[in-house]
């Protein structure tokens, strides 16, 4: 298979996604390429997990740069996911080739975004309380060792089975565990540990898995410049704050397709979210109106902080 323009779009769109709210790479991708593009879901896997090797090292070093990680929890974190990641792959090859395997991953896929989706509810809610960094990394911030390698472990395997966790799962598990690390610092320090983890699960999918060329150049092409463009135009809260939950009503959509639900079932759904998302933009009007003649109400700023992270 060669490049693909349709592939090139998919990337393009994760990526874009990606560097506007710092969440939705395999969540995004590998979902567009086994629902709309057709792509065999192991596949779909194995070559979104390349593609993402040479893109995670891209925001992981502009924190590094601004010294937003907390280089411990890195250490712990890639402990457990680094063998996982390799565990997952193995695991994932493990199902075979055949209908029967393709219904397993896509079974297991769409768990996993479920999950996702939970995660990125859960940071909004937890987001809501935590107060906002002043900058700088909480470098007396104990390191609570067990856990925080349990997350490691548990995101790795989700990543090398799926594609699917780096960002949304380990990010809102260390929200929970670690309530006094700043937003950019939670971003910053998953985006660094993604980098050995990412490698790991690379490496399996690569020796055990259906990495194919075409949909991996594909990929880079299209999510190369748009992470960096999301980048430099999520200097833009409010951008952030909106396509999260769009971002959240899409995995949920993805998750429920992969699980076999009907089509009825999902236009529902989707309309149930149309009307939150609805009531949601005028809920936000009226707390905007309210905040210009006497100031941003505190619920408002918590749940823009909380979308943004």
């Amino acid at each position: 298979m060669g490049i693909d323009g349709t592939v090139v779009l998919a990337g393009a769109l994760t990526g874009l996604m990606v560097g506007l709210t710092g969440t939705g790479g395999g969540a995004l991708a590998t979902p567009l390429l086994v629902l709309l593009i057709g792509v065999s879901p192991g596949a779909a896997v194995s070559s979104d997990v390349v593609a993402s090797l040479f893109t995670k090292p891209v925001g992981g070093l502009v924190h590094v740069r601004r010294r937003t990680v907390h280089w411990p929890i890195v250490r712990w974190l890639s402990v457990g996911s680094v063998p996982s990641a390799l565990v997952g792959a193995v695991a994932a090859h493990e199902l075979g080739t055949g209908p029967t395997a393709a219904h397993g991953v896509e079974v297991v896929l769409g768990g996993t975004l479920a999950l996702s989706v939970a995660g990125v509810v859960a940071r909004s809610l937890v987001g809501r309380r935590r107060p906002r960094g002043s900058g700088g990394v909480s470098s007396q911030l104990a390191v609570r060792r067990a856990p925080t390698l349990a997350i490691g472990a548990l995101g790795g395997l989700a990543v090398g089975a799926t594609s699917v966790g780096s960002g949304s799962l380990v990010v809102a598990a260390l929200m929970l565990l670690y309530p006094g690390l700043a937003g950019r610092e939670l971003v910053g320090t998953d985006l660094v540990q993604s980098v050995p983890l990412v490698a790991s699960a690379a490496l399996g999918q690569a020796l055990f898995g259906d990495v194919r060329l075409g949909v991996t150049l594909s990929l880079l092409l299209g999510s190369l410049p748009a992470t960096y463009l999301g980048s430099r135009v999520s200097s833009s809260r409010t951008t952030g704050a909106y396509l999260r939950p769009v971002l959240a009503a899409a995995l949920a959509l993805s998750s429920m397709k992969l699980l076999g639900a009907g089509s009825r079932v999902v236009a529902s759904a989707l309309a149930l979210l149309a009307c939150g998302a609805l009531a949601e933009t005028v809920r936000r009007g009226v707390a905007r109106a309210r905040g210009r003649a006497c100031g941003p109400p505190l619920a408002t700023r918590g749940t823009q902080d909380a979308w943004h992270l």
